[in-house]
């Protein structure tokens, strides 16, 4: 049984589609082998999108360009809990009503607004979304979007397919493993009724101390990125998914997280050009189908004072008009405090279509919002043509994306897609392929069961990113203790006291070798008095940097260090494979490691890495 909460995610009787897609399908004339027509627009030309726009009313043309979270499992039966977090937030209980009272182009699904707790319920939510928009006068399918990036930002978990994320792929160089992550997770999500993916991050992270990008960029050569890039976009676009590049122009260089303050990047317009619009145009190239604004402001690019997501001469002159991009244009979230800090939010949506944006995504008030949109049309600010634009290509990527034909998922689909052997075999080929060696001293790796059997696994222990086992000291202990070590698996926390500390080096002495994970090492951290004194015990110490591979530069002393570039599973797994010798690492830094010491100074360069 599946959640009943939703209905059945069995196919609607083909009655049902054909009286809820009618208006669509009349206005566009479909012949039948246009359907499906996922990745080719041509079927759908303009003219038939015009006529299908000219029916909409001035309000059903603003609801397209925003795209809205909501809460919820069930379309029009969801948790009282998430019913009053509706109320409280957006003024109407269900998606159901978002749909029917904001007539939004799309919707974003979020874990934590209980949309993804299964495939077939996930799969139900869709389509009860669709049936509630194209049941309305002149009804069309809703783009359902969410942030799939892998690694350590993923809003569909298991069983869903989880791969390593973007930085982990870099340390692999593969551009057939970058397609194939886009191949796989783009036909998962397809069959779940989701078909605008947010990424894949096209940022180049060449600041160590970004606190929001770092693994999630494939790495900090631009030529590189742009490849991965590239790969990954075009598997996903040909699984009928629309990808997402972010976060133009470029989040790459900021020690400043833009969910939470005002990032300015200080790049020349010759270092722009060189490095972070290189992916971007790699992107272009490909044919990507949406691009999403940073909130970041540029004074190279636009010396106003305003971040790009509000920036007529970042997104129309520059992405527009010198980069020739005429896909869709997304803003990052509203809700982030970036775009927030020098406007009110109901200037911010109109500033971002006068700037050239076409989807509004997730602002903290969609009613706010949407009536500043609407007035500002009606006063004259904002022209009906200039809505108009942004709303044919909305239309131009749901009718590319198939979603006009065919905008309900069955649970056939989601069973011959979703997390499937053959998917999550190929997550665990580019886990094996992206771990990375960095110290390797007197050659301790690969472990030997017959000298180093008793293993004590110690880590960090960040809460697992959505939908994995975790924690991962215990994934990290089961995964080698299938291998045929005896490991026990003891959380130390980010932060370990000097408690915890000393009870860690208490258990090491029945220990024949340590496994520490390690999570962003600072030079004054106590996981960096954790791994001293573990190693002063004389017992052979394996460290795990689990996100950042930065902490090698920390943890001089150590007999052994590994780069997994996230904490998911499916890498803490590779992990052991390496550590046990079933798999030599074959990864390579993606990005340099500086000395802690002394930052200007080359640790590990680009490209560096072990094997045995």
């Amino acid at each position: 049984m599946h959640d009943s909460g939703t209905g059945s995610t069995r196919h609607p009787s083909r009655r049902t589609v054909l009286a809820a897609t009618a208006g669509v399908a009349a206005a566009l004339a479909l012949a039948p082998d246009t359907a499906l027509a996922a990745g080719n627009a041509a079927g759908h030309d303009d003219e038939r999108l015009t006529a299908l726009l000219s029916r909409m009313t001035l309000e059903e043309k603003v609801g397209q360009l925003f795209v809205m979270r909501v809460y919820g499992h069930s379309a029009t039966a969801p948790d009282q809990a998430d019913i009053d977090a509706n109320l409280q937030e957006i003024g109407v209980r269900t998606a159901a009503e978002l749909v029917a009272k904001y007539r939004v182009g799309g919707i974003i699904y979020f874990a934590w607004a209980h949309n993804t707790r299964d495939p077939h319920q996930i799969a139900d939510l869709s389509n009860g979304i669709q049936r509630a928009s194209l049941g309305l006068p002149r009804g069309l399918p809703v783009l359902i979007a969410t942030d799939q990036e892998h690694g350590i930002v993923a809003r569909v978990g298991k069983p869903a397919t989880l791969f390593p994320g973007a930085m982990a792929i870099g340390a692999s160089g593969s551009r057939a493993h970058a397609r194939t992550v886009g191949r796989i997770a783009g036909a998962e999500l397809r069959a779940l009724g989701i078909l605008q993916d947010y990424g894949t991050d096209a940022d180049v992270n060449v600041n160590p101390a970004n606190p929001v990008i770092g693994v999630r960029s494939f790495g900090a050569d631009p030529d590189a990125v742009a490849g991965l890039v590239a790969a990954e976009v075009s598997g996903y676009q040909n699984s009928g998914v629309a990808a997402t590049a972010k976060h133009f122009p470029g989040h790459g260089d900021t020690a400043v997280d833009s969910h939470y303050g005002f990032p300015v990047i200080t790049h020349s317009r010759e270092v722009w050009d060189k490095l972070d619009a290189v992916p971007f145009r790699a992107a272009i190239r490909a044919g990507i189908d949406s691009i999403m604004t940073a909130h970041i402001m540029v004074p190279a690019l636009d010396d106003s004072g305003d971040p790009a997501t509000l920036s007529h001469p970042i997104l129309t002159g520059i992405l527009r008009g010198e980069l020739g991009y005429d896909g869709v244009v997304v803003t990052d979230s509203l809700g982030m405090q970036g775009v927030r800090e020098k406007y009110g939010d109901d200037r911010v949506a109109v500033l971002a279509l006068k700037a050239g944006v076409d989807q509004l995504l997730n602002p903290p008030s969609l009613d706010v919002a949407w009536n500043a949109v609407l007035n500002a049309v009606k006063s004259g600010e904002l022209t009906e043509a200039r809505l108009d634009e942004s709303v044919l290509r909305v239309l131009r990527l749901k009718a590319k994306r198939g979603l006009l034909d065919q905008p309900y998922v069955s649970a056939k689909g989601v069973d011959k897609a979703v997390g499937i052997p053959a998917h999550l075999r190929a997550a665990d080929r580019v886990a094996d392929d992206s771990t990375t060696l960095l110290v390797n001293k007197r050659h301790l790796l690969p472990l030997s069961r017959r000298t180093h059997r008793r293993l004590l696994i110690l880590g960090a222990d960040p809460a697992s990113p959505s939908g994995t086992d975790g924690p991962p000291t215990t994934v990290l202990a089961n995964s080698l203790t299938a291998l045929g070590f005896t490991a026990t698996a003891l959380s130390t926390g980010t932060a370990p006291s000097a408690a915890t500390i000393a009870s860690a080096v208490a258990a090491a002495k029945d220990a024949d070798a340590v496994v520490v994970g390690t999570y962003n090492v600072s030079a004054a951290d106590s996981q960096r008095t954790l791994v001293d004194q573990l190693v002063a015990t004389g017992k052979p110490v394996i460290a795990v940097a689990v996100r950042n591979p930065y902490d090698v530069a920390q943890l001089p002393d150590v007999a052994a260090c590994l780069a997994t570039y996230s904490w998911t599973d499916v890498e803490l797994r590779a992990a052991a494979r390496v550590i046990a010798g079933q798999v030599k690492p074959q990864g390579r830094l993606p990005v340099p490691v500086q000395r802690a010491d002394d930052p200007e100074q080359v640790l590990y360069p680009l490209g560096y890495g072990l094997s045995y």
